[in-house]
């Protein structure tokens, strides 16, 4: 079989299931798609945007998954779609992801986070199909704590747009599962990186696209904030198996943190990719022009690893080495 994704799902799990992807054009839902149309899944992809350059339409998925035109917005589109595709698994990638956007455009940022996460648990709610939700929620919703990693217990209390919209979409999933008994669980990850991320104002693909370019790296905060950067498809590897042991609707209401559990700074970052393309001559331009910036985010995936028997695959230079191979054949480099 000519597979899409790195990573090879349960076939016998995921063989005809009914599955729906929201934001299934954007970096992980593109992945996952991949990975699930390999395994024989039954996929149905909410597209807000048609865009053309998308790892999405790179590997022709339009082809094998039932295209849904609309926003998270759109309550009747999202019950529409869950009813009449009999859907049994939602996983709730959809959202509006850049911090500098939501610093910008903190309405749009709250609809599509805040309303589009209970207009899938609604839908899903009254959908007498659904068997389990996997919902993404972010490192960003523990907002700033002084005792690190964060586990899943470390309360949520963002303080900015985008943090803020993650800290409420978390707890109202938490609340669809504890009063009303939806089967969802959350996952909380560090920054997602990999094939298919075109929002280069983005650490990593930024930087390789200089680099690539031959122009010096543009590094917008002081370079020393500390981050988890999570390879996409060990993201996907992570969704998929949650999803699994949902079985019987297991871990109701529970949030798991997904991690490579190795905190690194910007500019440690920065010189990891230049080694890797061979570019350090070409110093990061460090800007110290961002706002809204924590200084130390990463998290523990003790109960990731003891729960669901759960293990990253690749190291962050194998994941960066993959992302370099992608951008650069993109580029033509």
């Amino acid at each position: 079989m000519n597979r899409r994704s790195a990573v090879a799902l349960d076939a016998k799990f995921w063989r005809d299931r009914p599955v729906f992807v929201t934001g299934a054009t954007g970096l992980l839902g593109s992945n996952l798609c991949a990975a699930l149309v390999d395994a024989k899944a039954e996929v149905v992809a909410l597209v807000r945007d048609g865009v053309p350059k998308t790892r999405f339409a790179e590997l022709s998925l339009e082809r094998e998954v039932t295209i849904v035109r609309g926003a998270l917005e759109d309550d009747a589109t999202i019950e529409r779609t869950i009813n009449e595709y009999a859907i049994d698994t939602v996983f709730h990638c959809g959202a509006q992801t850049i911090v500098g956007t939501a610093n910008r455009s903190p309405r749009s940022t709250f609809e599509a986070n805040v309303r589009g996460t209970w207009n899938v648990l609604e839908a899903a709610r009254a959908a007498r199909t659904v068997t389990r939700v996997v919902f993404a929620s972010s490192d960003k919703a523990y907002g700033s704590h002084d005792v690190l990693p964060y586990d899943e217990r470390a309360p949520l209390h963002g303080e900015h747009p985008y943090d803020v919209s993650k800290s409420a979409a978390d707890l109202i999933a938490q609340s669809y599962a504890k009063s009303y008994g939806v089967p969802v669980s959350i996952t909380r990850c560090g920054n997602l990186f990999g094939e298919g991320d075109l929002n280069f104002n983005r650490i990593i693909p930024g930087t390789i696209r200089s680099l690539l370019r031959g122009e010096r790296p543009v590094v917008r905060s002081d370079g020393s904030p500390v981050r988890d950067y999570f390879y996409v498809q060990d993201a996907v590897s992570a969704y998929a198996r949650l999803a699994e042991a949902m079985e019987g609707r297991a871990h109701t209401g529970e949030a798991f943190n997904f991690s490579l559990e190795r905190q690194i700074s910007v500019l440690e970052l920065v010189a990891i990719i230049q080694r890797a393309m061979g570019r350090e001559d070409l110093a990061a331009d460090v800007r110290n022009e961002a706002t809204n910036e924590i200084a130390k985010q990463y998290l523990s995936a003790k109960k990731a690893r003891e729960v669901l028997r759960w293990s990253p695959a690749f190291s962050l230079e194998e994941g960066l080495r993959r992302t370099i191979e992608w951008y650069r054949a993109r580029e033509g480099a």
